[in-house]
């Protein structure tokens, strides 16, 4: 089943902590099933010479398609102005499919 990824941006503060709540869901609207599925998301900068972060990757309810995606304070400390991010779904069987992209825009958090 081929999946044209969602595209989602977000903002973080540079130096503090970010979750991203995920519920994936089929056409229908219905929660795909995550038990037979990993889930990975890395950020990277736009020419894809820079990997910055791997998301930490909590899976909050895999029968009702919902993960928690998390980076750290330490994760944000040397982020740039901006980052592109994408979240790779694998199944069991190796199908690898790309549910959503986007933007990471990064402000300075001033204080410490």
């Amino acid at each position: 089943m081929a999946v044209e990824p969602g595209i989602y941006n977000f903002s973080v503060q540079r130096a503090a902590d970010h979750e991203l709540v995920l519920i994936f869901k089929d056409s229908n609207g219905d929660a795909i099933d995550l038990t037979d599925w990993t889930v990975a998301s890395q950020a990277w900068d736009e020419d894809r010479s820079t990997k910055y972060a791997d998301f930490t990757v909590t899976y909050t309810d895999r029968t009702a398609g919902t993960v928690k995606l998390s980076l750290s304070d330490e994760d944000t400390d040397d982020f740039p102005a901006e980052l592109r991010y994408d979240v790779l779904l694998t199944n069991s069987d190796g199908l690898k499919e790309y549910y959503l992209e986007g933007t990471i825009y990064v402000s300075q958090g001033y204080t410490r």
